[in-house]
């Protein structure tokens, strides 16, 4: 089975049926076929071989889609950019995947690829190139697209993904995760396409589902569109749904949402308190990383009273919990969380080494410190790399961020260690908040909810917290900035208890 048998399936079957919605631009199932034949032939007419990498450097918009399923259907290799993402961070991930061409709508410089297809030029190829289907075999090993990790701990790294494990994405989507996805639904692309919400194109594709593209996220935005067209299924990731909640025009929207997913990050308690009580118990948790993207692990609506959990394995995934030493560990005992499936990477692209490391014994070594409960649900605590260890006790930041978060009027929370002669890692938070707020009410609050070796030694109050192109906040940037600046310029309010 080939990525592109299903668009043209999906032409067969859907027609005329709108397949893509973006402002006043509507693409049925039988034109978004015929779009991405033209610029799958253009691409190979232009010189690209079977194997070949394209990066695509699109915003949200149905001409990136056609640009994604070109690519697919004319057997090359895709490397999706995210517009979100720094200029350097464009040119090393198109160097690192040794692409031959790219698809871009604002150039560069001090990017030359041997080929470069501007907008006008894709424009151009969607309206003159050869309508004939197009569909370049490949094996469902080979390489189908290449993503990258978030670099958080260094350079990026390159994921090979390939067709088997695309497909495996898709049915797990469609058995696990939204199996309510049906004809005539619409589904509200409001993240990034380069990033976790185009794992939902294919879903809703197969299944006659029309996809609604919001170029660029604001909350009003958002909530405007969805109202117009009466989505019925969306992707956040948890910041944006905070941001969704805050927006004063939420209370008259009428939406009527039957299910939302999120992931990409965790999401706190208390915000998914607040986001049921005013959407419903609609919400369905996908863990994955780019390793194993979008599917891991999955938590259901019915599910969501394991506060903290990030649900069980999806039916083609296995997951355990593994010690330093790679062995199983009992249910309840913290280790790490490992995964095995045909839902995974083939391999980073380049790097052998670290391809071994990431698959000792078989297993993806994720990087999460978590556990197991008797039931098979999995709890993350927080990345093994952002383990604090202070006074000789072990803090998972992501708890802590938790009971900050749950004080009202905190809209984000990061919490770093600083280096401490006492402590080792002293107990350090940032927040923004929606109003004016004593910090030290803060720190006092997240006291009673945290052992004391837990709790914040200080906190500072930001306007807003970094995140990277994927909206996940940014501690190591936090941590780097504190450190760095200079004591006499702080600008930021900071309390010490």
């Amino acid at each position: 089975m080939q990525i592109g048998s299903l668009i043209q399936r999906s032409a067969q079957q859907f027609k005329d049926a709108p397949c893509l919605i973006e402002n006043d631009r509507v693409v049925s199932f039988e034109q978004f076929d015929e779009l991405t034949n033209r610029v799958a032939n253009g691409l190979l007419n232009a010189g690209l071989n079977k194997g070949d990498r394209v990066g695509v450097l699109l915003p949200n918009g149905i001409d990136c889609l056609v640009a994604y399923y070109g690519i697919a259907k004319a057997g090359l290799v895709r490397v999706q950019l995210n517009t979100r993402e720094t200029a350097e961070n464009h040119r090393y991930k198109l160097q690192d995947s040794e692409c031959r061409a790219w698809i871009f709508e604002e150039a560069i410089p001090d990017i030359a690829l041997e080929m470069e297809f501007d907008m006008a030029s894709l424009q151009e190829m969607m309206l003159t190139g050869d309508p004939a289907p197009c569909l370049v075999d490949r094996s469902l090993d080979a390489p189908f697209r290449i993503g990258y990790t978030g670099g958080t701990t260094g350079q990026p790294k390159g994921v090979t993904l390939v067709t088997r494990g695309e497909l495996t994405e898709l049915l797990s989507f469609l058995s696990d995760l939204v199996p309510n996805l049906q004809q005539g639904d619409s589904f509200l692309h409001a993240a990034p396409i380069a990033h976790a919400s185009g794992a939902f194109f294919l879903p809703a594709l197969v299944r006659g589902a029309c996809s609604v593209v919001l170029k660029k996220f604001s909350p009003q935005a958002f909530i405007e569109l969805a109202e117009a067209k009466q989505t019925k299924m969306t992707f956040l990731v948890p910041t944006m749904l905070a941001m969704i909640l805050e927006e004063e025009s939420l209370d008259k929207a009428d939406l009527h949402f039957k299910r939302i997913c999120y992931g990409a990050s965790p999401i706190s308690p208390s915000l998914l308190q607040r986001a049921e009580h005013y959407f419903g118990r609609v919400f369905s948790q996908c863990y994955g990383q780019a390793e194993s993207p979008m599917v891991i692990t999955y938590l259901t609506p019915e599910d969501h009273d394991r506060v903290g959990s990030c649900g069980r394995p999806f039916s083609c995934v296995e997951a355990a919990i593994f010690d330093d030493d790679d062995k199983p560990l009992p249910i309840g005992e913290i280790g790490e969380i490992v995964c095995r499936g045909p839902q995974t990477m083939a391999y980073y692209w380049n790097r052998p080494e670290a391809t071994e490391k990431a698959f000792r014994n078989g297993w993806l070594h994720t990087g999460d410190i978590g556990y197991m409960d008797a039931d098979g649900f999995f709890y993350i605590l927080d990345r093994k790399n952002d383990l604090l260890i202070s006074g000789g006790f072990n803090v998972y930041p992501r708890e802590v961020e938790d009971a900050l978060l749950s004080y009202d009027g905190v809209i984000e929370a990061a919490v770093i260690g600083l280096p401490d002669e006492k402590w080792g890692d002293r107990v350090h938070a940032v927040v923004a908040t929606r109003e004016n707020i004593d910090p030290e009410k803060v720190l006092s609050h997240s006291k009673t909810l945290l052992a004391n070796f837990k709790a914040p030694k200080s906190i500072e109050v930001w306007p807003s917290l970094p995140k990277s192109a994927a909206n996940k906040i940014l501690r190591r940037e936090i941590r780097d900035q504190i450190i760095n600046r200079e004591k006499n310029n702080s600008t930021h309010m900071s309390v010490e208890l």
